[in-house]
This record gives structure tokens, sequence and C-alpha cells, in this order.
């Protein structure tokens, strides 16, 4: 398959399949023609690749899965540990997320008049130490 076919299927532009290639990432193809071609083996990769950017993987981790298999784990496992990595980052974001939800919910019960007045409370709240007692809370 050309790479322009290829990257077509996988929603991608040539430059990024070439750029797989040039991190090994991406096997390099063979040529025909000058031309690059995929066989089934680079499909099936460009395959997993796709699935990895679902999944939110880095380029990097994504080199981390598909490179050094002389000395580093097998594929099985390496899923498994950017899987949980991904997880755990998943999970912070999620926790991250909630707490917005939440600040952003108390922001609704705001009744400052003035910006002066709600960043005083929100200064009383972070800190404990406010210029002036705190009447509601805004942050």
């Amino acid at each position: 398959m050309t790479i322009s076919k290829a990257a077509r299927q996988f929603g991608l532009r040539a430059s990024a399949l070439r750029y797989y290639e040039k991190i090994g990432v991406l096997p390099p193809a063979y040529r025909a023609g000058g031309q690059r071609r995929y066989d089934g083996a680079a499909l099936r990769r460009l395959a997993i690749v796709q699935r990895a950017r679902q999944l939110g993987f880095s380029v990097k981790e994504m080199q981390v899965l598909f490179c050094d298999f002389s000395s580093g784990p097998p594929v099985s496992k390496r899923w498994h540990a950017l899987s949980q990595a991904k997880l755990d980052e998943l999970d912070e974001r999620t926790r991250q997320i909630q707490e917005m939800q939440r600040m952003l919910r108390k922001m609704m019960q705001c009744r400052c008049a003035a910006f002066d007045e709600c960043g005083e409370r929100i200064l009383q709240s972070t800190t404990g130490q406010g210029l002036e007692p705190d009447r509601a809370d805004c942050s």
C-alpha cells in the first residue's frame, strides 16, 4: 500500500508516517519505484499506533512500547505498564476536574458586587488571611 493510501486509511498525513519511521515507531517501509510501500505488518503496527493515539498515549510513550526489544520486556508487559501509568494519569486528571467542578459550583453562588470584594474573599479562603472579615464565601 502506498504511503498516501495508508495515511488516508488511518486518518494521518504522509508526513506523520515518515516521522513514525524516523523515530522507530513504524518500521522502515520498503520501496518500489522510489515510493514507500507498507505491507500488512506495517498496517497492523499503524492500527496499534492509532489505538494508542485514541487512548491518549504520547509519541514518547509509543516509542517505549515499540522500541528496543533486545533489552526490554515483551509487548504485553509494556502495554500493561503503559496502560497502568495512563490510568493513574487519568485518575489524577479526573480528581482535578472534579475539584474544578466543585470550585465552579461554589463560584456560581458568588454575590459580590465588585471584583475587589470577590478577590478579597478568594484571598481569604485560600490563605486564611484576608483584608476584611469574610461575609460570604466566593471561593
